[in-house]
C-alpha cells in the first residue's frame, strides 16, 4: 500500500507491525533494522509530518538501544513535531538516562520539574540520575501495570561518601527552590521530595530519624487532611525504628489538636492519624478494651460529622466514610481474638449502616462480601458482589473477591452465571481486540496499537482465565453426576477430558499473569486461599500486613499446580467410568482387551501425576490410604488436602478394577479398595458433620468442605458405581450363566450394593442435618444474632458500637442532616440485617439440600437395579 500510494500512514502501519512482531518474540535485530531503513528512506524523501510518527521512530531506535541517534533526531528539525516543550524534555531526559549520561539527564529532568513541579514520577527520575542510579530505567520498561510499585529500588553502593553528600545537597537545594516558587498549596511533590531525600540517606546508611520525623510531621500538618496522605508516606514510615514510629504517632496526635483548622480538615487529619496507626500495625498490639475504645471513637466521630455531608450529592464520597471501614476492621480483629460472635455482628452492622446512608461505597461492599462469605451467607455475599456492577476489565481484576468461594459452594446457578459472564467478556475481548488495533491504526495512534496487543497477550495468559476455562466444565460435571449417560455427554463435548489437559499443558512454558488486584482485599484474607479468621489468634505481635506480599507470592506460585491438577479431573472421571464399565463386561474381545489395558495404563499415569500434587509418589500415596483405612495412621494425615486425597482414592479404586494390582491376594483386593473409598467417604463426611455446630452461631465452619466432599469425590464415586450397575445389568441383553465371569460379577454386585448403601446413608445424614438447620424458626436465629450485641453491665464485650448507631438514629435532626441522610437513618433497623443473614445462610443450605436430595433419589433408584 505504501509503495502504491506513498502515504506516510501506510509506512507507519508496516513499521508498527514489525515492532509488534519483535515484541511478541518472532523477530529480532534484522527486522528492526529493516523498519529503521524504511523510515530513514521515507524521511530523506518526504520527512515526517505527525507527532506519532516521530514517537514511533524514537521507540524503534530505543528498541535497538540507539539512544544517541534518537537524541539527534529529537534535537533536529523533526523534534518540532512535539508541540509541548515539557513533553519533548521528558523524552530527551529518558533517552539521556538510558544512554548513561546521568548528568545531562538530571539537568533535563530539572527543567521538567520547573515546568511541572508536581510531577512525582519525574522527580524520582531526576534524583535517580543525580545519584547515577539506573534502577528506574531497568525496572520501568517491565513494570506491572496492574500492581505498580510505590517506590523504586535504589543502587547507591557505587557512590563514595563525598559524591553522595554532594548529590544530596544539590537535590535538597533544588527542592528548596521548588518550594519557594510553588504558587499552589496543593502541590505535594516538593514536600514528598524532601521525604524521598531522607529515605535515600537511610538507604546509604546516613539516615537521621529526627529529620525524617520532622519532614513527616511537616507533611502531615500541610496535607494530613487529604485522603491520600497516608498512602503518600507509607514507604517513608517503614524507614523508622519502632520507637520512632511510636513517637511520631504521639506527635501526630498533638498536631490533630490545632483549633485553627476547619471541621472538615480536622476530621481528615483524625482519619489520617487512625490510618497511620493501622498501617504501622499499632492496633494489633493493643488490649481488647483499648481496641473497643478506638472502634467506638471512630463510629462516634463518623456519626457526629454526618452534618458535614448534608449538601453533598449521593454520588459524592461523604466526609469520614473511611472511619466505618477502619472500625469494622478493628471489630473483625476483636472477633478473631475473642471468637465472640457479637464483634462479627457489629463489624457487619457498621458497614450496613454506612450503606444505608450512601449505597455507593464499594469499600463497604467488598468488606461485607468477605464477612458474609466467612459466615456462610454466600448468597448474600453474591448479592453485594452483583451490586458492585462489575463490568469489562474489572471482571478480571475484581472477580477474585467472590469466585473462589463460589467454586466451593452449592450455588451452582449463580456460579454458572459468574463463570459465563467472565468467559464471555474475555472471549469477546479477544475477538474485538483486532478491531481495536485496526481502529488505532486508522486514527494513527500507533502507541495504542502496541498497548492493545500487549494487553491482549497479558489477558490470554491470565491465570484466572485459564482456571475459569477449566472450572466451567467441571461445574457441568458436578451438575450431571447423578446420571452417568448425561455425564458422558458432557465428557464427549470435552473430547473426554483431553481438551482441558491440552489447555493446561502449556503452563510450564508460558508465564501466567496474575491480574487480580489483591491490595483491595481485607486484611484478614490477603489471598483467596488464606483467611486468618479460620485459625486461632496469633498473638499481639502478629501483624498480617507485614506478611501480605509473601503470602501473595506463595499463592501465585501454587496456582499453576492447582490448574494442572484440576485439569486432570474430567479425563480421570471418563477413564474411571470406562474402567468400571469394561471390567464387568462378559465375553471381551481381543481388541476390547487391548482397549481396556490402554485405559487402565493411561489412568495409572494420571494417578501418578495426581499423587505428585499430593507430595507423594504413586506407591507412597497408596500406602497412606491403606494405613489410614486400617487405622495405622491418623485421619488427620489427609485433612490438609482432603478433597484431593479423596479424589485420588476414588480414581485409584476405579483403576484397580481393571489392573487388579493392589492387595496381597488378587481375589480379594478389589473389595479392599472399594472398602477404602466407602470408609473414607463415610468417615470424613460424618466427622465434618458432627464437628459443625449451628451455622448461625458458627462463623467459619467447614460447610464449604462438606459441600466439596459431597459434590466431588462422593459424586465421582457415584459415577463409578453407576457405570458398574449399568454394565452388570445391561438393558435388553440376556446374562450368560456359569463360569468365573458370573462369579466375579456376583462378587462385584455385593460390593457395589454396599457402596450404594454407604453413599445413600452418608448423604441422608447430611440432608437430615441441613433440614434441622433450615427448619429453625427465623425469630430464634435472629435472636441469637441480636442478643450477641446486647451490652452487659460493667463488662468487656460487644454492643457499645451498636449503641452508638442506635443513639445516632434516635437523635436524627432533619434540619442538621438534611432530607436524604435523615430519611436514610430513619430506615435503619438492625433486625433487617439479622434477617438478611439468616435468609442468606438458609438459601445456601437449601441449595445444598436440593443437591443432596437429588443424590439420595438417584442412589435409591440405583439400588433397585442391583
Amino acid at each position: 500500500m505504501y509503495k502504491i500510494v506513498g502515504e506516510e500512514r501506510f509506512l507507519l502501519w508496516a513499521v508498527c507491525s514489525i515492532q509488534l512482531q519483535v515484541l511478541c518474540g518472532n523477530g529480532g535485530e534484522k527486522l528492526l533494522l529493516l523498519a529503521e531503513g524504511l523510515l530513514k528512506k521515507h524521511i530523506a524523501s518526504h520527512s515526517l509530518h505527525e507527532p506519532e510518527a516521530l514517537i514511533v521512530y524514537i521507540s524503534l531506535l530505543e528498541q535497538q538501544s540507539k539512544y544517541r541517534d534518537a537524541l539527534e533526531i529529537l534535537s533536529g528539525k523533526l523534534g518540532s513535531l512535539i508541540m509541548l516543550e515539557v513533553d519533548r524534555l521528558r523524552i530527551e531526559g529518558r533517552l539521556l538516562a538510558r544512554a548513561g549520561d546521568y548528568v545531562a539527564a538530571a539537568d533535563v529532568f530539572q527543567k521538567v520539574l520547573e515546568l511541572c513541579p508536581d510531577d512525582w514520577e519525574y522527580f524520582l527520575h531526576y534524583l535517580g540520575c543525580l545519584l547515577q542510579d539506573d534502577s528506574s530505567w531497568c525496572n520501568g520498561t517491565n513494570g506491572d501495570p496492574i500492581h505498580p510499585s510505590k517506590s523504586v529500588d535504589c543502587k547507591l553502593s557505587h557512590l563514595t561518601d563525598e559524591v553522595f553528600d554532594s548529590c544530596i545537597a544539590n537535590a535538597s537545594a533544588f527542592v528548596q527552590k521548588l518550594l519557594a516558587s510553588a504558587s499552589n498549596d496543593s502541590v505535594r511533590c516538593p514536600h514528598l521530595a524532601k521525604l524521598e531525600i531522607e529515605r535515600r540517606k537511610f538507604l546509604f546508611g546516613k539516615g537521621d530519624d529526627d529529620k525524617l520525623m520532622e519532614a513527616l510531621m511537616q507533611y502531615f500538618l500541610r496535607f494530613g487532611h487529604l485522603a491520600c496522605s497516608t498512602s503518600d508516606v507509607e514507604v517513608f514510615l517503614d524507614m523508622l525504628s519502632q520507637d520512632k514510629k511510636t513517637k511520631l504517632v504521639e506527635k501526630l496526635m498533638e498536631g490533630c489538636e490545632s483549633p485553627s483548622i476547619t471541621l472538615t480538615k480536622a476530621l481528615g487529619k483524625s482519619i489520617t492519624l487512625f490510618k497511620v496507626q493501622e498501617f504501622l500495625g499499632n492496633f494489633f498490639t493493643l488490649a481488647v478494651r483499648d481496641l473497643e475504645g478506638i472502634a467506638v471513637q471512630m463510629v462516634e466521630m463518623y456519626c457526629k460529622n454526618l452534618a458535614l455531608s448534608k449538601d453533598l450529592d449521593v454520588q459524592e464520597s461523604m466526609h469520614g466514610e473511611e472511619l466505618l471501614t477502619m472500625a469494622s476492621n478493628i471489630l473483625v480483629q476483636l472477633f478473631w481474638r475473642t471468637k465472640h460472635l457479637g464483634y462479627l455482628v457489629e463489624a457487619i452492622m457498621v458497614l450496613e449502616f454506612g450503606l444505608t446512608i450512601r449505597r455507593y461505597v464499594w469499600q463497604y461492599k467488598i468488606s461485607l462480601l468477605h464477612l458474609y462469605s466467612h459466615w456462610g451467607a454466600l448468597s448474600l455475599a453474591y448479592q453485594w458482589y452483583k451490586s458492585l456492577d462489575v463490568k469489562n476489565i474489572l471482571l478480571e481484576t475484581v472477580s477474585h473477591h467472590i469466585l473462589p468461594q463460589m467454586l466451593m459452594s452449592p450455588l451452582w446457578v449463580d456460579l454458572g452465571d459468574l463463570l459465563r459472564d467472565y468467559l464471555k467478556f474475555m472471549d469477546d475481548h479477544f475477538k474485538e481486540s483486532a478491531d481495536l488495533a485496526f481502529l488505532a491504526y486508522r486514527h494513527r495512534n500507533y502507541s495504542k496499537v502496541i498497548e492493545f496487543v500487549q494487553f491482549k497477550e497479558r489477558l490470554q495468559r491470565s491465570s484466572q482465565y485459564l482456571m475459569a476455562q477449566i472450572e466451567a466444565p467441571i461445574l457441568q460435571l458436578k451438575q450431571n453426576a447423578d446420571n452417568v449417560e448425561e455425564e458422558e455427554s458432557v465428557l464427549e463435548s470435552l473430547k473426554y477430558g483431553i481438551l482441558l489437559i491440552e489447555l493446561s499443558s502449556d503452563i510450564g512454558c508460558t508465564s501466567l499473569t496474575f491480574n487480580e488486584d489483591l491490595q483491595l482485599r481485607p486484611w484478614w484474607t490477603p489471598t483467596y486461599d488464606k483467611n486468618y479468621l479460620s485459625g486461632p489468634f496469633e498473638g499481639t505481635a502478629c501483624c498480617p500486613r507485614g506478611d501480605k506480599q509473601r503470602q501473595i507470592k506463595q499463592a501465585e506460585e501454587n496456582v499453576p499446580k492447582v490448574i494442572e491438577r484440576r485439569s486432570l479431573l474430567p479425563r480421570m472421571i471418563y477413564l474411571s467410568i470406562q474402567c468400571a464399565s469394561s471390567f464387568v463386561k462378559e465375553n471381551i474381545e481381543t481388541n476390547g482387551s487391548a482397549f481396556n489395558s490402554k485405559v487402565s495404563l493411561e489412568l495409572k499415569i494420571l494417578l501418578e501425576r495426581y499423587a505428585k500434587f499430593l507430595g507423594f509418589s504413586f506407591q507412597d500415596a497408596i500406602e497412606v490410604l491403606f494405613a489410614i483405612s486400617s487405622e495405622k495412621k491418623s485421619s488427620e494425615a489427609l485433612s490438609s488436602d482432603l478433597i484431593n486425597w479423596m479424589n485420588f482414592a476414588v480414581f485409584l479404586n476405579a483403576w484397580n478394577l481393571n489392573s487388579n494390582e493392589l492387595g496381597p491376594d488378587k481375589d480379594t483386593c478389589r473389595p479392599d479398595t472399594w472398602h477404602i473409598v466407602n470408609s473414607l467417604i463415610e468417615k470424613y463426611v460424618l466427622e465434618k458433620l458432627r464437628s459443625m455446630g449451628p451455622l448461625i452461631s458458627s462463623p467459619g465452619c467447614d460447610l464449604h468442605l462438606l459441600v466439596q466432599l459431597v459434590t466431588e469425590p462422593l459424586a465421582w464415586h457415584g459415577l463409578v458405581v453407576q457405570s458398574c450397575v449399568r454394565s452388570l445389568h445391561p438393558s435388553g441383553k440376556r446374562k450368560k450363566k456359569g463360569g468365573s465371569a458370573e462369579q466375579t460379577n456376583s462378587q462385584l454386585s455385593r460390593v457395589v450394593s454396599d457402596s450404594i448403601q454407604t453413599l445413600c446413608c452418608v448423604v441422608e445424614e447430611v440432608a437430615i442435618w441441613l433440614r434441622e438447620q433450615i427448619k429453625k424458626p427465623m425469630d430464634t436465629n435472629m435472636e441469637i444474632i441480636l442478643s450477641s450485641i446486647q451490652v452487659k453491665e460493667k463488662s468487656e464485650g460487644p454492643g457499645k458500637v451498636s449503641q452508638i448507631l442506635e443513639t445516632c438514629v434516635s437523635s436524627v435532626s432533619h434540619v442538621e442532616l438534611g432530607d436524604r441522610i435523615s430519611q436514610a437513618l430513619k430506615s435503619w433497623n438492625p433486625a433487617d440485617v439479622a434477617r438478611k443473614i439468616v435468609t442468606g445462610e438458609s438459601t445456601v443450605m437449601s441449595q445444598f439440600l436440593r443437591i443432596c436430595e437429588s443424590k439420595v433419589k438417584s442412589l435409591k433408584a440405583l439400588k433397585l437395579q442391583v
